[in-house]
């Protein structure tokens, strides 16, 4: 179980994850671990980067990470990920994986997802 300590948990699931186009977002901040969602979601391939939306009816669990953010880092998230623009809009999610007692938030896809192809539980 991870502890509470100064931050904000984010579950992400795309390019922000190590080794993807906008890692970077990430720097300075705090990789906790390879995380698992709860059977609820659905991802999309939306071109060149994914959109998660909550699917309680025939979801599944999405691979991702788990990092700890502090305000500037979300603050940045918020921007690159483009909630302003009502993009994605930011949310609590469900974790499987690991078991943590505070909230965790993620970056869901606010547009249509009508004619987009279902990607899986992992992006590439």
């Amino acid at each position: 179980m991870l502890t509470n300590e100064p931050g904000i948990l984010i579950f992400v699931y795309g390019t922000l994850k190590r080794g993807y186009c906008r890692a970077h977002n990430l720097q300075g901040q705090t990789f906790l671990s390879t995380a698992e969602t709860t059977a609820e979601y659905t991802m999309y391939h939306c071109g060149t980067y994914p959109g998660l939306v909550i699917n309680q009816v025939d979801g599944i669990s999405i691979h991702g990470e788990l990092w700890r953010v502090d305000s500037r880092a979300l603050e940045l998230l918020d921007e690159v990920e483009g909630v302003a623009e009502n993009l994605y809009r930011r949310g609590p999610i469900q974790l499987l994986q690991p078991v943590v007692s505070e909230m965790v938030q993620a970056y869901f896809y606010q547009r249509s997802v009508n004619d987009l192809p279902v990607i899986g539980d992992n992006w590439f």
